[in-house]
């Protein structure tokens, strides 16, 4: 199973948005993907559909019960070939479950084992924060996409990320890679936008994604209707983008 982690400390850089599109646009063309919402704040989980206040079981008692796997938690949504292990609140308390464990970083891994067989792609959306729960998420990854948004701010907090992918690779998993960095809520008409465009293709080179993904109206919808804005507005730019994107993703090996 190829595992990609779609993280970023910093918020509101579509980090959820990306997580949920990269996995409707992937199982859409035919792969069986699992999302594991890996933010207390559960927008995965409302994004593809599924109430986190009203659920049974979420990933973090698959964590707190060793007899309840990770299979037992996750729930089938609209889409076709795409399922998500759902989150809710209760998952900011797993730092203070984790932190006296040995080996706490590698406890998303070890969760993921018992399931890796019965899917293709496994997308993990972080939490903001380079916390706990993100090592977590960074230990357990093939693959880390870094969404950034077109601002100048974006780029200070994504050289602290990167100083921790680098740390991860050092100490806990070597074969981490950057699958890439993507450019979110590009404005076509702005200055601020090209400029920060080009700052980061010059600086970063092939790092950065071809496909970037433009703010538009439907992607801001579609959480609302619970469903990747591929089968929410299959025809709208954010669509197409997300599409590209997974056409992208999908020409690199893991």
């Amino acid at each position: 199973m190829r595992t990609i982690a779609i993280a970023n400390q910093k918020g509101g850089c579509g980090k959820t948005t990306t997580a949920v599109n990269i996995a409707g646009a992937l199982a859409l063309a035919g792969k069986k993907v699992l999302v594991v919402d890996f933010d207390p704040q559960a927008h995965a989980t409302i994004g593809l559909g599924i109430d986190p206040e009203n659920i049974g079981k979420t990933v973090y008692d698959s964590f707190t019960n060793a007899k309840l796997p990770l299979s037992s938690v996750i729930v089938r949504t609209k889409v076709d070939n795409l399922s998500v292990a759902p989150s809710n609140i209760l998952l900011s308390g797993l730092e203070f479950e984790l932190a006296p464990r040995f080996g706490r970083e590698y406890a998303l891994k070890q969760l993921l084992n018992t399931a890796g067989n019965s899917y293709d792609v496994c997308v993990i959306d972080c939490s903001p924060s380079l916390s706990l729960l993100t090592l977590n998420a960074l230990v357990a990854s093939d693959e880390v996409i870094i969404p950034v948004q077109t601002q100048y701010y974006a780029l200070e907090g994504l050289k602290q990320l990167l100083e921790t992918i680098d740390i991860v690779r050092q100490r806990f998993n070597a074969s981490l890679k950057i699958l890439g960095i993507l450019l979110t809520f590009v404005e076509k008409r702005t200055t601020l936008s090209k400029q920060v465009q080009q700052q980061m293709r010059e600086f970063f080179g092939n790092m950065v994604f071809d496909t970037v993904i433009h703010r538009t109206v439907r992607l801001a919808e579609a959480p609302s209707a619970g469903l990747p804005v591929l089968l929410y507005a299959p025809n709208c730019t954010g669509s197409d983008e997300y599409r590209a994107l997974a056409v992208e993703i999908t020409s690199v090996s893991a």
